[in-house]
């Protein structure tokens, strides 16, 4: 009896483990398989400081090319279930901003607002393309409306979903958080991960618990990286004072239940942005084109074809 209990001790240390290994292969292979069915190819760019690893797909000769920017900590995945609607006719370009994904972290590599922008100029110019559209989520779109603003000529229109770059008139669950000391990005352990994706989403996509301790154990390993990219992204200078330098047509997307950045934020940025088309969803948080692409795709999709 005593064997058994030793080996049943051997068998769950042996899959705690190697649980989260699994997860990683798991994870990796299906946005792999994902981006490959979506018509997204795999392409390193190399820009003046670094080669930018992107998903790009669509038609060699489009109409348009789509531009789209992750958040803080995210990386280029997270596109994946939207980026598929638009690959038929549309040339989509998402790359991994600098310090994520497989473009990598470089100590002291500069993160702040306005550099990133100037990289998605060197990232276009490396592509060939003149105008992009542009579309990003909360720090992605911190980085596009600082990019439309800064190359008006080079934007040919904005969406913003759920964006940093302004204070909030009212604060969010993640600012009470970083007031009391604590930035819920900074994982330690597989529970904060748990508390920390729920606050993401108000309704988060299935994810197998074998993917999620994967996950965790990722944000785990890129803490120190995470700190710097944030307090460069966090201290940069708010996009208030540029929005009217933003002449590009614009739609904002916020969900409701958002607890990263409070909703409140889209009245600042409506009155900043004359003409700026602004849609609030109920029982959605901060992701609204991951916990429901399609809509959101189709939401984009009349905002691209309204008449000119």
């Amino acid at each position: 009896m005593f064997v058994v209990w030793i080996v049943l001790g051997l068998l769950i240390i042996w899959t705690w483990r190697t649980w989260p290994r699994i997860g990683h292969v798991l994870y990796d292979a299906s946005m792999a398989l994902e981006a490959r069915l979506y018509g997204l190819q795999k392409v390193a760019v190399p820009i003046a400081e670094m080669e930018m690893v992107t998903y790009q797909g669509g038609p060699e000769t489009p109409e348009r090319t789509i531009l789209m920017l992750h958040g803080y900590s995210a990386d280029k995945t997270i596109w994946l279930r939207f980026a598929r609607h638009f690959t038929d006719d549309c040339r989509v370009i998402i790359p991994d901003q600098a310090g994520h994904g497989e473009t990598g972290f470089k100590a002291g590599g500069g993160y702040d607002i306005p550099t990133q922008a100037e990289r998605m100029i060197q990232l276009i110019d490396a592509c060939g393309i003149g105008k992009v559209h542009v579309i990003g989520n909360s720090m992605g779109g911190y980085v596009a409306a600082w990019l439309a603003a800064a190359h008006p000529g080079r934007v040919a229109s904005l969406m913003l979903i759920d964006p940093a770059g302004l204070s909030s008139p009212e604060p969010s669950d993640m600012e009470r958080l970083l007031a009391q000391g604590s930035n819920p990005f900074l994982i330690h352990s597989r529970a904060d991960f748990n508390q920390f994706y729920a606050m993401t989403m108000a309704s988060p996509p299935w994810i197998p618990g074998v993917v999620r301790a994967a996950l965790a154990e990722r944000y785990q390993a890129r803490r120190d990286e995470l700190a710097e990219i944030f307090e460069d992204f966090h201290t940069s200078q708010p996009v208030g004072a540029r929005l009217h330098d933003i002449q590009a047509p614009a739609l904002l997307l916020w969900g409701r239940e958002d607890r990263l950045i409070h909703v409140s934020s889209a009245q600042i940025w409506a009155k900043g942005i004359p003409g700026m088309r602004v849609e609030i969803w109920d029982g959605v948080g901060h992701m609204p084109m991951v916990e429901q692409p399609t809509k959101t795709a189709t939401l984009y999709r009349q905002f691209l074809e309204r008449p000119q």
